[in-house]
């Protein structure tokens, strides 16, 4: 199955480096800068792990990550919070969470060479996303590899055995679990890009669906091809298709359309 990543962040490119490397794994990245464009995007079924950012466009981080966790759906969403800078270990103190660090330095004296204790009642930004459900806290500052390597172990954690989940529409069957294609029961070999284009347009139906907004949910918002590789891709889908080609539909100058058979055609 293909892993749905979104990066959630007022400036998405401070973690440009790490974003690319992302993308060099094999994950599918999409990037949103406000938190209602990461509800959307939980809406469509296309986040399967959230990192976010401490600012947002329009909110604060951790205030998207409590939202989520107070929700039944995204409850078991895998949240990676990705802050600017470790600081030695602490980050800017936040007041109203509670917590028992208090009571901890009370119990237990700090070594000499530790920092100063902040104020009681008050943690660390990192520890604040902890408490609020993050699965993990990831830092700008540290080696990129190993932030990839602390991604791929929360899917571990988070994603061992997925249930099996397919998508029908008509002859077509796509199972997001093995990621296979069958047309009226015949497996049909696809390339990795022309099964995450069919995934994009099977999981939105009846909805038009720009070249620009395909290029960055299947190739990644970092990709600077020409929006006609879109065209050569459903060109070769449409071959593998047979038949179950008809389904996709063109949009002449703006993009396709995926229409389910019995459905009447509109624009």
């Amino acid at each position: 199955m293909r892993i749905n990543i979104v990066y959630a962040a007022r400036d998405p490119n401070r973690a440009g480096a790490l974003l690319e490397a992302v993308a060099r794994s094999g994950f599918t990245l999409t990037t949103a800068q406000r938190g209602k464009e990461v509800m959307g995007l939980l809406g469509q079924r296309s986040c399967d792990v959230l990192i976010v950012a401490a600012q947002l466009a329009d909110d604060e981080g951790l205030t998207l990550v409590k939202s989520l966790r107070s929700r039944g759906p995204t409850r078991q969403l895998p949240i990676i919070a990705l802050l600017e800078s470790d600081q030695g270990g602490s980050a800017s103190p936040i007041a109203g969470f509670g917590t028992a660090a208090g009571q901890i330095r009370r119990d237990h004296a700090p070594a000499p060479s530790a920092p100063a204790p902040s104020p009681a009642g008050k943690v660390s930004l990192r520890l604040a996303f902890f408490q609020a459900g993050a699965d993990e806290c990831l830092m700008l500052n540290q080696d990129i590899a190993e932030s990839v390597a602390r991604i791929k172990a929360v899917l571990r954690r988070t994603m061992t055995n997925p249930a099996e989940e397919v998508i029908k529409t008509g002859p077509v069957e796509l199972n997001l679990t093995s990621y296979t294609l069958h047309v009226n029961g015949k497996e049909v070999p696809l390339t990795s890009k022309e099964l995450d284009l069919l995934y994009v347009l099977l999981s939105s139906p009846n909805r038009v669906l720009s070249r620009p907004y395909l290029i960055e949910r299947v190739w990644g918002y970092n990709y600077f091809g020409s929006p006609r590789t879109v065209d050569v891709h459903v060109r070769r889908l449409r071959e593998k298709l047979g038949k179950a080609a008809s389904l996709i539909h063109t949009i002449p100058c703006v993009g396709y359309k995926l229409i389910p058979p019995g459905t009447a055609m509109s624009r």
